[in-house]
């Protein structure tokens, strides 16, 4: 799935490359310039902008209601079932393409060398060519992402729960989420 994402939802399209996904930011494109895009290539409108929002009828779209980005990226990975689909650290943060891994030893003039000697993989993006290991951030990373991917199953504990108790939903959308 391709999505496009709009000026106000900067850090959810990074979590969403992070996550493996293709993600367009554009920080400075006009509404006019990112629905082209997104019916010329086919992605997804995710937006915080009711305009753009109704601008964007026929295209496929989602209205994102929070402002915490790790609510967000929980919207967008439950409204889509992108939960299974993700593939942490395969896509270039820069460029917004798929990394390919590269064999250790063409990684030794392309990156410093204590990081050539204490790191076990790399990965390159083939269009702009930065280079990417797991470094001193990666276990915190990888713990974020575990319970980015995770939360479904606490969320849908509390649904069960509540209706057991039958209480009413929490946290319903008054603008109702679109997506088609």
């Amino acid at each position: 799935m391709k999505f496009i994402v709009d000026c106000m939802l900067g850090k959810l399209a990074k979590w969403l490359k992070i996550l493996g996904f293709d993600a367009i930011y554009l920080n400075r494109a006009e509404d006019r310039d990112l629905l082209r895009l997104a019916r010329r290539e086919k992605r997804v409108l995710l937006t915080k902008d009711q305009e753009l929002l109704q601008a964007a009828a026929g295209l496929p779209r989602l209205f994102v209601e929070s402002d915490n980005w790790q609510e967000q990226l929980t919207q967008v990975l439950e409204a889509f079932r992108l939960r299974n689909r993700a593939k942490p650290h395969s896509r270039c943060l820069l460029c917004n393409v798929e990394l390919k891994r590269i064999p250790k030893r063409m990684a030794r003039n392309l990156v410093p060398p204590f990081v050539f000697e204490r790191t076990p993989s790399f990965a390159i993006c083939p269009s702009c060519g930065r280079v990417f290991w797991p470094g001193t951030h990666f276990e915190d990373m990888d713990l974020k992402i575990a319970r980015i991917l995770r939360k479904r199953t606490n969320r849908r504990k509390k649904t069960r729960d509540r209706r057991k108790r039958q209480e009413p939903p929490r946290g319903d959308n008054q603008n109702g989420s679109i997506f088609v």
